[in-house]
């Protein structure tokens, strides 16, 4: 049960569809709460989190099923979005990819059970090397990144891994690569079976969730501590062996990383899509066409969240985490 604004919002990977439930649930939670969610002292992106969490500390509310309608409303004549680059360039490269995407995926879940230690990183670089080298970017989702004007203050942290070495970095982090948000958002979205690696700097670097569906062990916490985290790939529906495979790492590795942090002393709640949201998502994460309908039973989901046990009543806030200088 919600009775404080949470200190630190981990919001993971999930394509299109992960993003609409993320929006929704977010929103369901702010109207049952009345918080707003723009002011949790960090935020903790990977791949479609990192989209949403940018939105966040750029000043933007969760969307509403009553935006997205008329979003939909003013689109293009030929039914193109140009503000949304995840969907449109998603819905294309997972044509082409087709089932290989897929196996691709299960190959690469096994990693993100947080094998940090060295051999786990040689496997996942050896992996990324092989993968073949796709030519579509996500420029249209760095052009509405920078338009949304987003920085790093201190707040932010977007996951991404170094194409390379197999090693995760956590931009906005202390001593983490210099680099802008749009840069960072669009590398963490980047899955690599679908879109050309991003360079910043000297390296190039790929979607966050090849370490893990949320990289929920980078929150900042510590004792009492806050920690809410939005896991969309927890519930994929389905009973085949890759299906299987990627729902049971997606929520073995969020449970060991969420030990990790309340050994800290920190309070984590995770939240995965309830069972109408999972057969609303179903198995093709990056599908454009139920994203209304994903938005509007996340959005449920977040009020049943809240109001389902019982009437709210926020408790005094405890401080906030001391906030690096950007």
């Amino acid at each position: 049960m919600m009775r404080s604004r949470p200190d630190v919002l981990v919001l993971g990977g999930g394509g299109v569809l992960g993003e609409a439930w993320m929006m929704g649930v977010l929103a369901g939670i702010e109207d049952a709460t009345g918080f707003d969610l723009r002011d949790c002292d960090y935020y903790v992106g990977t791949s479609a989190g990192s989209i949403v969490a940018a939105h966040l500390v750029a000043g933007q509310s969760p969307r509403r099923p009553s935006s997205f309608d008329a979003d939909e409303s003013s689109e293009s004549p030929n039914g193109d979005r140009p503000v949304d680059g995840l969907a449109a360039a998603g819905l294309a490269a997972a044509r082409r990819a087709g089932a290989w995407a897929l196996a691709a995926g299960a190959t690469f879940a096994p990693l993100a059970l947080g094998l940090a230690a060295p051999g786990g990183a040689v496997a996942r670089a050896v992996l990324l090397r092989r993968l073949p080298r796709p030519s579509q970017t996500l420029g249209d989702l760095h052009r509405t990144i920078e338009r949304i004007a987003p920085g790093f203050d201190g707040r932010l942290r977007i996951t991404a891994v170094d194409r390379r070495n197999g090693r995760r970095v956590v931009f906005g982090a202390p001593r983490a690569p210099r680099a802008d948000v749009a840069d960072a958002v669009a590398a963490s979205c980047t899955v690599p079976w679908l879109f050309a690696p991003v360079r910043i700097g000297e390296r190039e670097y790929v979607d966050g969730g090849v370490w893990s569906p949320t990289n929920l062990d980078a929150a900042p916490a510590r004792r009492d501590t806050h920690v809410l985290c939005l896991n969309p790939t927890a519930s994929i529906p389905g009973s085949s062996g890759l299906l299987a495979v990627i729902r049971g790492v997606s929520r073995t590795a969020v449970s060991v990383e969420a030990l990790a942090l309340r050994r800290r002393g920190a309070a984590v709640q995770l939240l995965a899509p309830n069972q109408e949201c999972a057969q609303i998502m179903g198995t093709n994460f990056m599908d454009r066409e139920p994203r209304g309908r994903v938005l509007a039973a996340g959005y449920r989901q977040g009020l049943a969240f809240v109001t389902e046990s019982a009437r709210v009543t926020p408790r005094p806030r405890q401080p906030s985490l001391p906030r690096p200088r950007p």
